[in-house]
């Protein structure tokens, strides 16, 4: 029953990493409204770029980028796959317990991301917990000690897999 709950709050940063990302991304800085369409506004188009700017709305010590780390990504807890291409990264130290989320892309099978992943995360004392899918879709959840838990999904296509992989962690773990 441990590991329901440890899953449910895997998957709850897992979303709220993706809400922050969306609002970071559909916001523009300074002015709190949803972005105006390019098509619309020529000036948009112009200016257009990969690195989303941090919500208005965020708290401090809340971020999200898109096409980048986020800066103070603990690269140490979620290091970045070699040859991955990063899609977006957010990062929330205000939290209790502190959240971290990236998703990738690499030329690699989904077994290959969750090898590297898994080696990565045992060298820092995580623990795999029993289970390799959830329905079709390779994840695997990892927990250290009685609340730090990770979980990476892995959804591949012909030559790309896409990997998610959200974190839930004491505040050290991200220094």
């Amino acid at each position: 029953m441990k590991v329901f709950g440890q899953r449910k709050r895997a998957a709850a940063a897992i979303a709220a990493a993706g809400a922050l990302l969306a609002l970071a991304a559909c916001t523009p800085a300074g002015t709190g409204s949803p972005a105006t369409s390019s098509a619309s506004n020529p000036a948009a188009s112009a200016q257009s770029s990969t690195t989303a700017p941090p919500s208005p709305s965020a708290e401090p010590g809340t971020s999200a980028t898109v096409g980048a780390l986020v800066p103070g990504f603990p690269q140490k807890l979620l290091p970045q796959m070699p040859g991955a291409k990063v899609v977006s990264s957010s990062f929330d130290k205000t939290t209790a317990p502190a959240t971290v989320a990236l998703v990738g892309s690499i030329t690699a099978p989904a077994a290959d991301v969750l090898a590297y992943y898994t080696k990565a995360l045992a060298a820092q004392g995580f623990k795999p917990v029993p289970g390799e899918t959830v329905g079709a879709l390779p994840s695997k959840d990892f927990l250290r000690g009685d609340n730090e838990t990770v979980n990476i999904s892995v959804m591949q296509t012909t030559d790309v897999s896409t990997f998610t992989i959200g974190a839930n962690v004491a505040a050290e773990s991200v220094k």
